[in-house]
């Protein structure tokens, strides 16, 4: 028996074979928010009918189906290969690094088609009865992720869905030992791609990465479901870089509209040789749109750089892990 409240509930993901099939999950995510619902129309009939006061109950039918919503988590050491596939678009295999047990998986920027999960929510009643929904054909649409001083490593995911069920069985959800990413972590690297070099003086990062998806796609014959989300507008890359104005580097790359390579990594413990617990956002090529310098009192001057993510016409961005996960 589960304990009745949220610390009772549970998160599993599996990719599935085919959008909107249920899948039994394979993974369990350790969560902090989440908020992934069944989003249903209804149609009622407005018949007149003499002396009739209210509308029949009996004339409010269903017309169509979907689920949506996000989940709030801290970015672990294992685990993360799925909804970062599901993110980037790439079909991903972890490639073994030496002899050892780290694996590196490269999540390159691709077309997300064919990348969706089924999610299943495990709900505690107050009696301890977990009760589960099973959210199926979920495609991410967008993920942030952000760390300031002293803090966690942190994503956010949102999720467009095709339809909620509650036949599967709950699974049972079991942890691998977990350790999240932090500001101790955290390294920022600047300049021309494949060279770029330590900054300092950064205080916060964050990293948002929009997919956007045409999601209205409900057609006849698919009683009231969508069919799978595509593409229809180019990715959004976007951020900011909050500093103390150390040097100009920044500065001069917003006042001459100039690019850079991004580099955002987290560098944690030795896995084996020379390989470390890593996570890993590339940017080939950013600009820096708002964030020019003002003295607003006595203290340490502070600016606030906003970026957005381009293309340099070679590389894509690309979202790298390196852990002990063999498979996602």
């Amino acid at each position: 028996m589960a304990i009745g409240s949220g610390l009772g509930a549970q998160l599993g993901i599996a990719p599935e074979t085919v959008y909107g099939t249920y899948v039994a999950p394979t993974k369990f995510i350790e969560f902090t928010k989440e908020s992934l619902v069944l989003k249903k129309t209804t149609g009622q009939s407005a018949g007149i009918a003499a002396g009739r006061l209210l509308a029949l109950g009996k004339r409010r039918v269903l017309t169509r189906r979907e689920a949506s919503g996000s989940i709030d988590m801290e970015i672990v050491n294992k685990g993360m290969g799925l909804l970062i596939q599901a993110l980037m678009g790439t079909t991903v295999t972890p490639v073994q690094q030496g002899a050892g047990p780290a694996y590196l998986q490269t999540h390159t920027l691709a077309d997300t088609a064919g990348k969706s999960l089924t999610i299943q929510k495990g709900i505690p009643l107050t009696t301890g009865v977990v009760t589960k929904k099973n959210v199926l054909g979920c495609k991410i649409t967008s993920a942030e992720f952000s760390c300031e001083v002293g803090g966690l490593l942190t994503g956010a995911f949102e999720f467009d869905g095709r339809d909620v069920e509650e036949s599967s069985a709950l699974a049972a959800a079991s942890y691998p030992t977990l350790t999240p990413f932090h500001f101790q972590q955290m390294g920022i690297k600047t300049g021309a791609f494949g060279t770029e070099t330590a900054r300092t003086g950064i205080r916060k990062v964050s990293c948002k990465i929009e997919r956007p998806q045409e999601v209205e796609r409900f057609y006849a014959g698919a009683a009231g479901l969508k069919a799978e989300p595509i593409s229809n507008d180019q990715v959004k890359i976007s951020g900011t870089l909050e500093s103390d104005y150390v040097d100009t580097t920044l500065d001069d790359l917003h006042t001459t509209d100039g690019s850079t390579s991004l580099v955002w990594e987290f560098v944690g413990p030795l896995i084996a040789a020379t390989f470390y617990e890593t996570f890993r956002i590339t940017l080939p090529e950013i600009r820096l749109d708002e964030g020019p310098p003002v003295v607003d009192g006595f203290g340490v001057v502070k600016p606030s750089f906003n970026y957005v993510g381009l293309y340099d016409g070679t590389n894509q961005p690309k979202i790298e892990i390196i852990s002990t996960d063999v498979t996602l």
